[in-house]
């Protein structure tokens, strides 16, 4: 693993870290979810440099890299947002 790769996954880490217990929960279960919904918004944990995004009709999602924003209460969305930003 470069060095690069290993800063890449703390930064992940750090993020997911700020889910409470229940919210981790909600983000495994919706890893086993097929698709989400039109206009959904997420962040691609394998490419968090895109920021969030958000699905369109055509949109091809991974959700086993996902962290849907309806998977985690408005304050821990907030707070990813803002450790984004930093």
């Amino acid at each position: 693993m470069t060095i690069a790769e290993r800063s890449e996954q703390i930064y992940r880490d750090t993020i997911l870290a700020l889910l409470s217990d229940e919210e981790n929960a909600r983000v495994s279960t919706a890893e086993a979810a097929r698709e989400m919904a039109a206009g959904s918004e997420y962040l691609d944990l394998n490419h968090l440099e895109l920021g969030l995004q958000r699905v369109a009709a055509v949109t091809v999602v991974d959700m086993g890299h996902v962290l849907p924003r309806d998977a985690v209460s408005g304050d821990t969305w907030g707070r990813i947002l803002n450790h984004l930003k930093s």
